[in-house]
């Protein structure tokens, strides 16, 4: 599976951001994806993850009410929609895959095998 993810760049404290993330190589709906963020030396974090139809979403509690997490498995895309920025949203962020759900674990890095190779966000206050 092969992820690419853009969207990110640099926007204003309250501004809004709209990561995307291509997959390939596997069919779509057969995977579970998830958004995770990584800030200067600080260890990558669980952001938010969406089931295969899109009828389970869950979201970390710091992003909660400001992102959302979509998919439009026709055009093999997860989306995150990123409102109200903040500056300690700032970080790297990845996509990332996998064709089992991690029940208990979705939040982890482990749950996870594919990668997408990440797209920088920065939110200037």
């Amino acid at each position: 599976v092969q992820l690419q993810a853009s969207g990110g760049g640099l926007v204003q404290a309250g501004g809004s951001l709209r990561l995307s993330c291509r997959a390939s190589g596997r069919t779509f709906s057969s995977l579970v994806m998830g958004w995770f963020r990584q800030a200067p030396g600080k260890e990558r974090e669980f952001v938010a993850t969406i089931k295969w139809s899109g009828s389970s979403i869950y979201y970390a509690d710091s992003v909660k009410g400001r992102f959302t997490i979509s998919r439009d498995n026709a055009k093999n895309t997860v989306y995150l929609q990123m409102n109200s920025l903040k500056p300690e949203d700032t970080a790297v962020y990845y996509c990332a895959a996998d064709s089992k759900w991690g029940a208990s674990y979705y939040y982890t890095r482990q749950s996870y095998a594919y990668w997408g190779q990440g797209t920088q966000v920065t939110v200037s206050s």
